[in-house]
């Protein structure tokens, strides 16, 4: 134990100034090979390597502490589902999203934010990726939510719904954690503590949240 705290201390003090130092910066930890030591950080933790040429060996590993998540709960209007579909879309749709909601409790003016931006509203949209439907539902997802066949209207946004209400469950309301999870999975949000640093993610949240945030106003 000696030895792991002398090299973070010595990490503290070195890493400011260039990252990197040999063995005579740290007698105390009995590092008596050759060898130039790194220490290197990233997201899991702290680790110590020695390089002999390009031969790396690691030396130890300090894992980070995995911080909780902070939720910023919306408010209730996430769960309001009476709320009138404003969004201009097919009329079978509409009552689609509207009765889904109304089964699962929740705010059919989200459902139709995300639905436009997954498919523009297409029951038969299939993207790169293999994501199918109205909703966008992953095979897996689609398997979660009890759907059979997700070019049905109706399965795919019940299923969709379904997912939905599962992720503001799981992130306790907060509308952007569960629309980062919608869109790349409640792991990478766990992951990164928060809205992953996908371009493709970031984008998403904020193009979905805005058209939720001006269904409200009207």
């Amino acid at each position: 134990m000696r030895t792991l705290f002398v090299l973070t201390a010595a990490f503290v003090a070195t890493s400011v100034a260039a990252g990197d130092f040999s063995a005579r910066d740290v007698p105390s930890a009995h590092i008596r090979q050759a060898g130039r030591v790194e220490i290197r950080n990233d997201r899991r933790g702290v680790t110590a390597y020695r390089f002999f040429g390009d031969i790396r060996q690691a030396l130890f590993t300090l894992r980070t502490a995995p911080r909780a998540l902070h939720y910023t709960p919306f408010g209730n209007a996430l769960f309001d589902s009476g709320a009138r579909v404003t969004a201009p879309m097919p009329a079978y749709l509409s009552a689609l999203i509207a009765d889904a909601s109304k089964h699962h409790g929740v705010d059919p003016r989200l459902v139709a934010a995300i639905a436009a931006r997954e498919s523009a509203y297409n029951p038969d949209a299939v993207s790169p990726a293999g994501a199918v439907g109205v909703m966008q539902l992953m095979p897996a997802t689609a398997r979660y939510a009890g759907v059979r066949n997700a070019f049905d209207a109706r399965e795919n946004v019940f299923g969709g719904v379904h997912y939905l209400r599962t992720l503001l469950d799981t992130f306790h309301g907060d509308l952007d954690l569960t629309l980062a999870a919608y869109n790349a999975g409640p792991g990478a949000v766990q992951r990164y503590n928060g809205v992953p640093p996908f371009r493709e993610t970031k984008d998403y949240v904020r193009t979905v949240r805005a058209a939720y945030e001006m269904a409200l106003k009207r």
